[in-house]
């Protein structure tokens, strides 16, 4: 994925609306690579989520290795928030995943304030389900 999250939170800065931020995470989300129906399985399902919320992992080789996500949603604004995830995690190092603290970025960019409960439950299944695979990726190496 081509955007990173330092262009998020950048572009965030310069979105001063709540708004004008929403659209920019629905457009976030549009912006997603094409999520094949054949990963849409229940493997792939992050629970706890009220929007259907899909995530593929791909492990990297080595120690400690590079994680790739792939994601999508249903819901135009759960699909920005999996484009924000995976601009934060996706194609980091699972040591790095571990160690990244995915609410403090959401508290950053404001989004904390702005999510209803189940879509902040949601968000954070998510992240669990991510670090749940990075553990494992280190685990699995050791």
């Amino acid at each position: 994925m081509g955007t990173t999250i330092q262009t998020i939170r950048d572009d965030f800065s310069l979105l001063e609306e709540w708004e004008d931020r929403y659209r920019y995470v629905i457009e976030l989300g549009e912006a997603l690579p094409e999520f094949p129906d054949a990963q849409r399985i229940a493997m792939n399902k992050v629970p706890g989520c009220v929007s259907q919320v899909w995530l593929t992992t791909e492990y990297g080789s080595g120690r400690d290795p590079v994680l790739t996500f792939e994601g999508d949603s249903d819901a135009h604004i759960v699909r920005g928030l999996v484009a924000i995830m995976l601009a934060l995690f996706s194609g980091q190092k699972a040591s790095t995943i571990l160690s990244t603290d995915a609410e403090e970025t959401l508290k950053t960019l404001g989004l904390d304030e702005h999510l209803s409960p189940q879509r902040a439950n949601g968000l954070r299944s998510m992240v669990k389900r991510i670090k749940r695979d990075a553990e494992a990726a280190l685990a699995s190496t050791a």
